[in-house]
């Protein structure tokens, strides 16, 4: 294999490292979660596009889909698919079924809407490998990642963040850390907009720790119809690890 693939090859897993985060066990359309579970039998899909672009290559999900459902009270049920594709520089696009991602959130702790207390939940998730490792649409194993999230609203003003491990086994591989923290203010009655910063451990040998940033927003066309958008760069190793990131997506509830 040539030096410049072995390089896209990296650059590639570490940008399917991000979006694995971003798009399962995230908070849409940032890639920090929060602890809130869809209600007792109710459902909420998300469809969306998503992708992170570095030197000499872009990769993302277009179009994807993720749905949860209120199994019991305080716990939903989540899977998520996708549409996968890669644009390396000169040459062109590839798609495919990329790996299905399955969880369970289950909020333990409610918030005190009065006092100080946030929420808290747990989102144990795992990722299938059905996508086709050969052609960097999926990681050819059975990862999982634990996480605790924790909120607290002030007013207009809502937080939230935390973190959790990804068990992450294959050749090469190591497990890892992803952490990060969002803050969102109602500005007005429909429109909702936010920042966070995340921080993800090297997810490989060969790679190398991230962070970065996002700003976005959700606007509420109507009770149940909502549209959602964000983008965002790294800070750190920007040019293998995002230069420049995006999520647009249509939420459903009901």
């Amino acid at each position: 294999m040539m030096l410049p693939d072995l390089i896209r090859k990296a650059a590639w897993s570490a940008v399917f490292s991000i979006l694995v985060v971003t798009s399962a066990w995230a908070g849409p359309p940032f890639r920090t979660d929060d602890p809130e579970p869809v209600e007792y039998r109710h459902w909420e899909f998300y469809f969306f596009s998503q992708a992170t672009h570095v030197r000499g290559d872009t990769s993302g999900v277009l179009p994807a889909l993720d749905a949860n459902y209120g199994i019991v009270p305080e716990a939903h049920f989540h899977v998520a698919v996708s549409l996968s594709f890669d644009k390396a520089a000169g040459d062109h696009a590839q798609f495919g079924y990329g790996d299905t991602e399955i969880g369970v959130k289950y909020r333990f702790i409610k918030e005190d809407e009065n006092g100080w207390r946030p929420q808290f939940a747990v989102y144990p998730a795992m990722e299938i490998p059905t996508g086709d490792q050969d052609k960097d649409f999926g990681m050819g194993e059975v990862r999982a990642f634990f996480p605790v999230w924790l909120q607290k609203s002030f007013g207009p003003w809502t937080t939230y963040g935390g973190g959790g491990y990804w068990i992450n086994p294959g050749d090469g591989n190591k497990d890892y850390w992803f952490s990060g923290w969002t803050l969102m203010r109602k500005v007005t009655g429909k429109l909702h907009l936010g920042g966070e910063i995340f921080y993800q451990t090297a997810a490989s040998a060969g790679d190398v720790a991230s962070t970065g940033f996002n700003l976005g927003g959700i606007y509420d066309l109507s009770e149940n119809h909502h549209f959602l958008l964000s983008a965002g760069r790294g800070i750190q190793h920007a040019i293998t690890t995002n230069e420049f990131s995006y999520y647009v997506g249509y939420q459903l509830t009901f």
